[in-house]
């Protein structure tokens, strides 16, 4: 296939990326108000993807499956990640949740100086700058400056933690470098099943998912669908397209996220929101820049 014809399909998988997960929160709210709770649908929607895809990558399982003791870590990091993420949207507005989300990059360049010694560039520097302006920004209320609590709602420390785990699964997948690919991702897959599987089981609630309803577990079948063929398509994107172009499409699902919220749920975003999420998505769009390679410093 001549190389513009791989392009432009490496940034449709991008854009169809950023699509599916600006408007992933609309099933899982849906589901969540006609009773299918988060912790339920997060284990059987990830359940079905980690199925699907061994079964349609067995023989890439058989050849790379191989135990490292980081696994675990990431299956509770990305799984926490994806649970606060789904919960976090399933009861607080969108876009707020994913712009405090999209402070990622922030703790990434923080975790990368802690674990990698990668050091904090001067543009790193002002783009951690950029990122807790906005954030402040968005979260400043009347009341902040006398001692009131800067995250007031759930759902905002959910998708704080999100983010935070986020980024710590990517600096310690990083440096566990030599894991392949699909069992990196089956490890994110049965990783968010079993905080669903945790949550219904502290709740007493495992009964539920006997009583799901067909056109439920039809729903549900479809997303788990949509989610493994995400992650297949986001890979080949991803392998063919600068790290640069690739974040910034994918930046569009705040985006078609924005726009989502508001069409589906009359969810209008005000102009400190705005500002805050700005500052936000050019700190995101920058983050490459924001650490020196180890390698780099020692030829500094």
């Amino acid at each position: 296939m001549p190389l513009v014809k791989q392009k432009l399909l490496a940034i449709a998988a991008i854009l169809t990326t950023a699509l599916v997960w600006g408007l992933m929160w609309y099933p899982f709210r849906a589901l969540n108000e006609r009773g299918v709770s988060i912790a339920q649908t997060s284990l059987l929607v990830y359940l079905i993807a980690a199925m699907l895809g061994i079964a349609l990558f067995f023989d890439v399982y058989r050849r790379q499956l191989r135990w490292h003791p980081v696994l675990p870590l990431l299956a509770l990091l990305f799984g926490w990640c994806n649970f606060s993420y789904t919960w976090a949207v399933s009861e607080g507005m969108v876009m707020r949740v994913l712009l405090l989300f999209y402070l990622s990059p922030l703790w990434t360049a923080l975790f990368s100086r802690l674990l990698l010694q990668e050091k904090l560039t001067r543009t790193g520097w002002l783009l951690v700058g950029l990122s807790l302006a906005g954030c402040l920004i968005i979260l400043y209320r009347p009341g902040l400056l006398e001692g009131a609590a800067l995250l007031s709602q759930r759902y905002e420390w959910l998708a704080l933690s999100g983010g935070i785990s986020f980024a710590l699964g990517n600096v310690l997948s990083k440096r566990a470098r030599n894991l392949p690919v699909p069992v990196k991702s089956a490890t994110i897959w049965f990783g968010v099943a079993l905080m669903g599987l945790i949550a219904l089981a502290s709740r007493q609630q495992l009964g539920a998912v006997l009583d799901t309803s067909l056109p439920a577990w039809l729903l549900l079948a479809l997303l788990g669908m949509t989610l493994l063929a995400t992650s297949i398509i986001s890979q080949h994107g991803v392998s063919l397209l600068p790290a640069s172009q690739a974040m910034t499409l994918m930046l569009l699902e705040l985006v078609f996220a924005a726009l989502s919220a508001y069409w589906l749920a009359g969810e209008r975003m005000s102009l400190q929101e705005w500002l805050g999420g700005a500052l936000i998505a050019a700190a995101s769009l920058l983050s490459g820049k924001m650490t020196q390679p180890v390698a780099a410093q020692e030829k500094a």
